[in-house]
């Protein structure tokens, strides 16, 4: 990376880093654009070089926060060399819960902020050369698998949002238990998502997905 490209990166991540700072400390609402400009160290106007409005960057932070997190979950399910698909799914989700436990600030940005627009945004938009395409991931992990399925896009939504939506209230508060407490029980939900959306042999064989 050339001298320019380099200050440009550190622009960059100066103003993305200052407004999760903001985000996560003020809120959205109450952080203003001239804010995370002048705390970044850099005129108002160098902003929107890099972002349309103070929406664009927190999408952004949420598509390359949530890519650091799935590159992490992504690298040690490498490590473990976990075959079957719906354990690398289990193992996947697994890894990520862990990272969000052990990261409250980061699971309360996410959770409030996010949306599956944005977070489809985030499977495919790299915001930082070391982000991950986790679309990419996913359907390499489909295809490496040899099963079809009915409506994959969907199975991964659903997979999401029941994830999303039980580890906000588990994690932060306990309830209606603790997260370790409800992982038996979400994991099997989740094989049974995945096991509903496999292709019957007939549709396979025939080519439809009733």
């Amino acid at each position: 990376m050339g001298k320019v490209e380099s200050n440009k990166q550190q622009k960059e991540d100066s103003l993305l880093n200052t407004a999760f700072h903001l985000f996560t400390t003020k809120g959205l609402s109450k952080t203003s654009i001239a804010e995370i400009s002048e705390k970044a160290g850099m005129a108002k106007g160098t902003f929107y070089l890099y972002f349309k409005d103070k929406y664009d960057i927190r999408n952004k932070l949420i598509s390359h926060k949530s890519s650091q997190i799935f590159l992490n979950a992504a690298e040690a399910m490498k490590q473990e060399q976990i075959e079957n698909f719906e354990d690398r799914i289990i193992f996947l989700c697994d890894h990520i819960i862990n990272q969000l436990s052990e990261n409250q600030i980061l699971l309360n940005f996410i959770s409030k902020n996010l949306s599956w627009g944005i977070f489809k945004e985030a499977l495919t938009t790299n915001i930082q050369k070391e982000d991950i395409d986790f679309k990419e991931v996913y359907y390499k992990i489909l295809k490496e698998s040899g099963i079809e399925f009915r409506d994959p896009e969907v199975m991964l939504f659903l997979i999401v949002e029941l994830v999303s939506s039980t580890c906000y209230s588990t994690i932060l508060y306990k309830e209606p238990i603790s997260i370790e407490e409800l992982k038996p029980d979400l994991y099997q939900v989740i094989r049974s998502i995945i096991e509903n959306h496999k292709k019957k042999k007939s549709e396979v064989q025939d080519g439809t997905t009733t």
